[in-house]
C-alpha cells in the first residue's frame, strides 16, 4: 500500500435506546476496524441515539451535547488508542436554543481535526429536522487530517450536486456522508426500490462528475414514534472516482464494510475526464438564484 492509499471502513448498524449502549457497540466495532487495518472510519448520522427527528418533541433537545463534550472526549480517546481517523456525527448544543447536526472529525492523535455543520436541513413526515437543527454556518470546507482532506457532508446534503462540487473545488480527497435515511413501511416494494436506486445513483454521480471517491454510511432497523415509523434501508457503500462500487452493505445487517481508496487514482481519472478543466465558470452566475422566473 502506498502513502496515497486509505483503508476506509464504514460501520452500519441499528441503534440501541441509549447513548451508552450505542457508544459501547461503536467502540467494539472501532476495535474490529482497527484490527483489520483501517485508517479511516465513517459512522452513521446521529449514531448515539435512535433517530429522534421522527417526531417534534421538545424533550429531545435534552439529547444534545456540547462540542467539545462527553462524546468528543470518548471518540478522541478511541481515535488515539486505535490510531484511527474517525468521522462521528453528533447533536450539537451550541447555545441555549441553538442546535446543529454536526459531524466531528478526530485525527489519529486524538485531536479534533475539524467539524462540519449540516447545511441542507429537511422537513418531511418522519424527518422533522428543521424543528431541531439550525442550518450550518461553516460552509463547504474540507477538513485536513493526517491522511488527507475529508469532504464531510451529512445525509440530505447528499442530494445536492452543489455541495459535492464545492467540497471538490476546495480540495477534498474524498466525500463522506453520515446518513440516516429510510422508507415509510407503507411504501410499495416498487417505490422502495426506486427510492433506494435514486439514493445510490445520485451519490455515484457526484463521484463521477467530480472524479472523487464517495462513501455513505446509513443505519438499519425500524424506528417509531407515536404516529410514524421509518425503516432505515442500510445499503451503506463506498465507490471510486468513476462511481464504481467498491463495497456495499445489505439493508438488514449490522456490518462493517471496507475498501482501499487509492487517492492517486483521482489524478489519473481527472486527466482522462477533465470536467473541472472544462467548466464554464463565466456562464454559471444564475446558479446562485432560487429560480429563473420568466420576465
Amino acid at each position: 500500500m502506498t502513502s496515497r492509499d486509505i483503508n476506509l471502513a464504514l460501520i452500519q448498524s441499528s441503534c440501541f435506546k441509549t447513548a451508552e449502549e450505542n457508544i459501547e457497540y461503536i467502540s467494539q466495532q472501532l476495535l474490529q476496524a482497527a484490527n483489520n487495518n483501517a485508517d479511516l472510519v465513517l459512522l452513521q448520522e446521529l449514531h448515539n441515539t435512535p433517530y429522534f427527528c421522527i417526531e417534534e418533541n421538545p424533550s429531545n433537545f435534552d439529547l444534545a451535547e456540547t462540542i467539545p463534550g462527553t462524546s468528543t472526549d470518548i471518540f478522541s480517546k478511541l481515535a488515539k488508542e486505535h490510531q484511527l481517523v474517525i468521522v462521528a456525527s453528533l447533536f450539537e448544543k451550541r447555545a441555549s436554543g441553538l442546535y446543529h447536526n454536526t459531524a466531528v472529525v478526530f485525527d489519529k492523535d486524538g485531536s479534533i481535526a475539524g467539524k462540519y455543520r449540516k447545511m441542507h436541513i429537511p422537513d418531511d413526515p418522519g424527518f422533522y429536522e428543521k424543528y431541531y437543527f439550525t442550518p450550518g454556518d461553516l460552509g463547504f470546507t474540507p477538513i485536513q487530517t493526517s491522511i488527507g482532506k475529508l469532504g464531510v457532508l451529512i445525509c440530505w446534503d447528499q442530494w445536492f450536486p452543489e455541495a459535492a462540487r464545492l467540497m471538490t473545488l476546495a480540495g477534498a480527497d474524498i466525500l463522506l456522508y453520515p446518513t440516516a435515511i429510510g422508507w415509510d413501511p407503507e411504501d410499495t416494494e416498487q417505490e422502495q426500490k426506486q427510492q433506494l436506486d435514486a439514493w445510490i445513483t445520485v451519490q455515484r454521480s457526484h463521484a463521477i462528475a467530480n472524479g472523487i471517491p464517495v462513501a455513505s454510511c446509513n443505519r438499519i432497523g425500524t424506528e417509531s414514534s407515536e404516529n410514524l415509523s421509518t425503516q432505515f434501508w442500510g445499503n451503506s457503500f463506498i465507490c471510486g472516482p468513476q462511481g464504481e462500487l467498491l463495497a456495499q452493505a445489505s439493508n438488514t445487517n449490522n456490518e462493517i464494510i471496507s475498501a482501499t481508496i487509492q487517492l492517486e487514482k483521482t489524478e489519473n481519472i481527472r486527466r482522462i475526464w477533465p470536467y473541472l478543466r472544462d467548466r464554464r465558470i463565466d456562464a454559471y452566475s444564475d446558479i446562485t438564484k432560487r429560480f429563473l422566473d420568466e420576465e
